[in-house]
C-alpha cells in the first residue's frame, strides 16, 4: 500500500511533516531514517545500515535496531499528538531474534495500541528482506508533557 492511498483521518502529521520534523529535532540522526508511511494505526520507518551500523561478526547491532524501533514508535505517536518534541521514551522491551546481515535495509511498523492524556503505548516490528520473520520486535512506552 502506497502512502498516497492511506486513510489519513486521525493524524495530526503526515509523512512529509514527521520526516522534517525528525531532520529539525534531531539534525544529527534525522537523515539515516526514512518515514515510508504514515497513518492513523501505523507508522513505517527505513533505516539503510552500514558498516557504521555493524557489531563483531558482522550484524547489524541491538542498538542501530534499539534506535529505529525508537524513533519509530516516536515518530508513530507524533503522527497521532503533532510536533512534541519533548515526548520521551520511558520503557522498553525489545526482543531480537533474527540476525539481520551487513548492508540490510531494516523497516519498523511501530503501532500506537493505547493513546492517553500522559502515556501512549506501543510496538514496533523490525524487518529485513529475504528474512523469513521479524528480526526484532519492541514494546514501548512513551510519556507525553502535558499542554501548557
Amino acid at each position: 500500500m502506497r502512502d498516497d492511498d492511506v486513510d489519513r483521518s486521525g493524524l495530526a502529521m503526515d509523512r512529509a511533516a514527521l520526516q522534517a520534523f525528525l531532520g529539525e529535532a534531531f539534525p544529527q540522526v534525522g537523515a539515516d531514517f526514512t518515514v515510508e508511511r504514515a497513518a492513523a494505526d501505523r507508522v513505517v520507518v527505513a533505516l539503510e545500515t552500514a558498516e557504521r551500523h555493524l557489531r563483531p561478526g558482522g550484524t547489524v547491532s541491538g542498538p542501530t535496531m534499539f534506535a529505529l524501533a525508537d524513533v519509530a514508535m516516536y515518530l508513530a505517536v507524533l503522527a497521532r499528538i503533532g510536533p512534541e518534541a519533548l515526548a520521551v521514551t520511558t520503557n522498553v522491551s525489545i526482543d531480537f531474534m533474527r540476525k539481520p546481515p551487513s548492508g540490510a535495509r531494516l523497516t519498523c511498523t511501530a503501532r500506537v495500541l493505547k493513546l492517553g492524556r500522559v502515556l501512549a503505548v506501543g510496538d514496533a516490528l523490525i524487518e529485513a528482506p529475504g528474512l523469513d520473520g521479524p528480526v526484532a520486535r519492541a514494546s514501548l512506552t512513551y510519556s507525553i508533557p502535558p499542554k501548557r
